[in-house]
Parts: structure tokens; C-alpha cells; sequence
């Protein structure tokens, strides 16, 4: 008898998955974890049957989980090798894990992102704030995840001081975002929600000054900067009040259509795209987060139809469904 075959969801945070658990038992859909850090893979043996999803998030290293870069990506390529169905593959891996490629990608495709100097070494991170000469700016590292290390800084010689004092954050290799504040009018940002390529909703989220916008239902709390998915965010009582997620009524169709074809272009089937609007209402694209979590409370508040994690269900089941129809040939060179 013939194994059942199953979605497998590849991640490295557990914290993040009980909506989506619940979607899948909801369902009927069989469905297998795979915790990835440190590993091991035996590269002639041949991986199941199934569709396999990856919720990898760049953010892994605050949770000590640093070898899950290279676990996943080796874990993704055999699967790949052996013809499987991936939802966000290796090279939406490697998007996830650095900025800067997300940011030279949305150039390449006409988006407008911030202007940007990328430091590789936090003993550049001067240099480079000054040949962006623009103030205020941000700096951020290039692997990020939920807005942890990003940094304002209203003068070069601020953040030369931080810089001698050994204050800027740990990071997994050292690579930094020097970036233009963005100017705006509004007080929030826009995430635009995809699920299998296409758009689900847009949501504003009111950061109050924070950067940490992470709108899983588990990071939300009375409290801004207490995440119980972060072991290394500080103590709820120093904190303030947590930022507020809204589903958008209407959303910006047309930036919404030529995000989808990107998407499509990159091979990336679930994320998030962030961006904040300049004044004279121009989409500055700053962030994708293939990792995308939702916020129930805010889906429940303005009735979505369908909330994001039974919508991954959703898409999943219908893919795995797919893949029992017509099994996939093993890939040759």
C-alpha cells in the first residue's frame, strides 16, 4: 500500500502555526511538520510524495535558529531535484533572507523602493549613511524579519557614536541597510496580502512609531515590542501600547495587478508586500515577507470571506489535490 501522500510545511518557528493547523483539520487535509535547523539529508534518498510548503522566515537567528538558512535551502533544492511540488522554492528562500535582493528586484521591475546604500560590515555603516546623505535614515539589517533591528537615526554622527559603542544589534552576517526615512502624510503602512498569486486584501497597520509590525495573532498583545514568538524582545513592561491592523475596505487595484505579475515573475505564491505612500501618493515599496502571517481580529472585524490562513488551506489542499491527479516525473539534468 502506497504511502498517503500529505502537505508538508517546512518552517522553524512552531509558535506561528496553530491557525494553520486548524485550517487543515478544518479541511480534512493530511498534512505533516518539518522543523528545519540543524539537520541532516540524505541526498540519494528520494523525499515523499506531496506539496511541500515553506514557511522559512528570515527572522530565524533571534530565535537561535540560524542553521535553518542553509537546512531549508539544501532541504528545498532536493526537493526540487526530484520534481516535487514547492510552494516558494530556493530562490524565494533566498529573496526572503536578504533586502537587498528584494530591493534590486523591485528596481529591476520599475517598482519605487528607498534610496539605499548597502554596508557589508558594521564598521561601513558610516560610509555609507554618508554617501546616501539624506537625513533622517534608517538603518536595517539585510536579513531581517518583523522589523527587529531597524533603527532611525536623525544625524551621521548618531549613528557614528552607536557604531563606537558596539551598540548596533546582532545580525547573521553583518550586512546593513543604510536607507531614506519615507516621507508621508498617512499613519500607517499598507501590506498587501497574495496567496497562489493573487491578491487576498490590503492591510494598514498604525505602527505608533514602532517598527515591529508583525501582525500574527501571537505577537499582538496589549503591549508594543512583546512578541511570545521572540525570545529576545524585551520585557512587556518597558513597552507601549501594540500597533492596530485594519483590513482595507479598497485596495489600489492597479498596484495590486502589477504586484501579482512580479509575484508571478519571482515564483513567489504566498508573501506579503509592504509600502508606504509619499505625499503626492506615490507606492514606495520597501519590504516582501514570503513568510506571511494574519491577524484574525482584524479579518473577523471587517468580515473577510475567507481569512488568510484557511486561504493558504485552501490553496494548498487544491494543489495537493493537483498533484495526486498528476504525479510528477523525477527531474534529470
Amino acid at each position: 500500500m502506497s504511502e498517503q501522500q500529505k502537505v508538508y510545511v517546512i518552517h522553524e518557528n512552531a509558535e506561528w502555526l496553530p491557525p494553520l493547523r486548524a485550517a487543515f483539520e478544518k479541511n480534512g487535509t493530511p498534512y505533516e511538520e518539518w522543523l528545519l535547523d540543524q539537520a541532516t539529508c540524505d541526498l540519494r534518498a528520494t523525499p515523499p510524495m506531496g506539496v511541500f510548503y515553506s514557511r522559512m522566515s528570515a527572522s530565524n537567528y533571534t530565535r537561535g535558529h540560524a542553521h535553518s538558512n542553509y537546512s531549508t535551502d539544501i532541504i528545498l533544492r532536493w526537493l526540487e531535484a526530484h520534481g516535487r511540488r514547492v510552494i516558494n522554492g530556493s530562490s524565494v528562500l533566498q529573496l526572503e533572507l536578504s533586502k537587498t535582493t528584494q530591493q534590486i528586484l523591485l528596481d529591476q521591475s520599475g517598482f519605487t523602493t528607498p534610496r539605499t546604500v548597502v554596508a557589508v560590515g558594521r564598521d561601513k555603516c558610516v560610509d555609507a549613511a554618508l554617501e546616501l546623505a539624506i537625513t533622517p535614515f534608517i538603518l536595517k539589517p539585510a536579513q531581517g524579519g518583523k522589523g527587529l533591528g531597524v533603527t532611525l537615526y536623525d544625524t551621521v554622527e548618531a549613528l557614528t557614536e552607536a557604531v563606537e559603542a558596539g551598540a548596533l544589534p546582532a545580525t547573521v552576517d553583518d550586512v546593513w541597510l543604510v536607507q531614506e526615512k519615507i516621507e508621508t502624510n498617512d499613519d500607517f503602512i499598507t501590506r498587501m496580502e497574495f496567496v497562489g498569486g493573487k491578491l487576498l486584501y490590503a492591510l494598514r497597520i498604525y505602527s505608533g512609531g514602532s517598527f515591529e509590525l508583525c501582525p500574527a495573532d501571537v505577537c499582538e498583545t496589549d503591549l508594543q515590542g512583546f512578541c511570545p514568538a521572540n525570545s529576545n524582545t524585551p520585557d512587556p513592561e518597558d513597552s507601549q501600547k501594540a500597533p492596530r491592523f485594519e483590513v482595507q475596505r479598497d485596495h489600489d487595484q492597479v498596484l495590486a495587478h502589477r504586484l501579482e505579475g512580479f509575484l508571478a515573475h519571482q515564483g513567489i505564491e504566498i508573501a506579503g508586500v509592504e509600502f508606504i505612500r509619499r505625499p503626492d501618493g506615490t507606492p514606495v515599496i520597501y519590504d516582501i515577507n514570503t513568510n506571511t502571517n494574519y491577524n484574525s481580529a482584524a479579518e473577523s472585524a471587517a468580515e473577510t470571506p475567507v481569512g488568510g490562513m484557511a486561504r493558504i488551506a485552501e490553496f494548498l489542499s487544491a494543489e495537493l489535490d493537483a498533484s495526486l491527479q498528476h504525479p510528477p516525473a523525477r527531474a534529470t539534468a
